[in-house]
């Protein structure tokens, strides 16, 4: 692991080669998610927009994040939170939407508790990574409260309505296995190995061009919205927006036989 900078803070920041690790760091509230985690995260986020080409998020400590820090929900339920003269944007929802429709992909290393706006966290990241302890969880309803921090958009869209309103109607956990067959995330690993996975794969997606990274995280998303024909039209017109000398490199890379060749993925033992 690279120095950390500021290592008390609650949300840690390192640059590892063209890799930013992000971490919640409220290991004594069980990574527990409240203003000033939000805001230390935006500031961290958009740091490495300007310096990665790609970012791991993570936790500290025994869980990735136990979800909303219910005292301030209760403050403001009990009406001892001020309250602001105007509506402005929710905060959540611009913080994960710079890590979710941002520059740079994100790859969320899980392990613990990852609950409530944990869970919608760990969903704006475009690639999941999970320890064998990792649980997973949408605790909201048996609290009376919803959720806020976008799970309704990306959450659902993942796993779909009937999974999502089981998880919120019962409070049913998932489990890694559970998880991997909702779509929730996309790789398992032994307890305590999800960050260095994340890692490896954070330094992969590094290695394709930011343009390219770029349209994944942000054309195809909003491809996935559109019509039939609207979504084959947006298609076309990034397919053929004019390439810079760096695809014409790799291409004449694969073309003469000079690239990598692509190897079959291994059969399970």
């Amino acid at each position: 692991m690279p120095t950390i900078e500021n290592p008390d803070t609650v949300v840690t920041y390192a640059l590892d080669g063209p890799v930013a690790l992000i971490g919640i760091n409220r290991p004594g509230k069980r990574n527990a998610i409240n203003a000033d985690v939000i805001e230390s995260l935006r500031l961290a986020v958009t740091r490495c927009h300007d310096e990665a080409d790609a970012a791991v998020i993570f936790g500290h400590g025994s869980c990735f994040s136990s979800g909303l820090d219910l005292t301030e929900a209760l403050a403001r339920a009990n009406g001892t939170a001020p309250v602001p003269k105007k509506r402005k944007p929710h905060t959540w929802h611009t913080v994960f939407d710079l890590i979710a429709r941002g520059p740079v992909p994100f790859v969320a290393a899980l392990h613990g508790a990852v609950l409530g706006g944990g869970l919608e966290l760990a969903t704006a990241a475009h690639v999941r990574v999970a320890d064998a302890d990792a649980f997973f969880g949408l605790p909201e309803a048996q609290r009376g409260i919803f959720v806020g921090g976008g799970g309704t958009v990306r959450i659902q869209r993942v796993i779909g309505y009937t999974v999502m309103a089981d998880m919120m109607l019962t409070g049913r956990l998932l489990n890694p296995e559970e998880a991997l067959h909702v779509n929730l995330v996309r790789y398992l690993t032994p307890a305590g190995a999800a960050l260095a996975k994340a890692r490896e794969l954070a330094l992969k997606i590094s290695q394709n061009t930011p343009e390219t990274n770029w349209r994944i995280t942000n054309v195809l998303p909003r491809i996935n919205d559109l019509s039939h024909d609207n979504g084959l039209f947006m298609e076309y017109l990034n397919s053929a927006m004019a390439r810079g000398p760096e695809v014409a490199r790799r291409l004449a890379e694969f073309v003469d036989g000079k690239a990598a060749p692509l190897q079959a993925p291994k059969k399970p033992s």
